[in-house]
């Protein structure tokens, strides 16, 4: 397979990125909107952090969470259940040649925030970052 030039860093291209967002506003607003008709889906508000997309585009994984953390375990099951109507609504807006599969995962970015934030607070640590 030929070499990239224009990408040949470890990270995600600027197509995978750009791709990625574009999923995650749509997701976002579909999801805003209600305009899924899963009424148990509709209740809930729900946080798409960010959507990271497989180097072929083939895959998106978003990263989710519920609106006050309740229910995390509802929200990939009820999500991965409406997988097939999310993915034909971002199929209309992306402009693809293929829509990647979606696959949701819980966004843990606020649970390692929250353990940074003790580790800061500890007394050695802190002791550390003084010096």
């Amino acid at each position: 397979m030929a070499k990239n030039k224009f990408h040949d860093g470890p990270g995600p291209s600027q197509r995978q990125l750009r791709v990625g967002e574009v999923i995650r506003r749509t997701l976002s607003e579909v999801l805003a909107r209600g305009d899924v008709h899963d009424p148990d889906l509709n209740r809930m508000s729900i946080t798409v952090g960010e959507v990271r997309t497989s180097p072929d585009l083939k895959i998106a994984t978003a990263y989710v969470l519920p609106l006050g953390g309740r229910g995390q375990e509802d929200v990939v099951q009820l999500l991965s259940r409406n997988k097939g109507e999310l993915r034909r609504m971002i199929g209309k807006k992306l402009g693809l040649k293929f829509t990647p599969d979606l696959r949701f995962r819980l966004d843990e970015t606020f649970d390692r925030l929250d353990d940074t934030r003790r580790m800061f607070d500890q007394d050695a640590v802190r002791r550390d970052l003084d010096e």
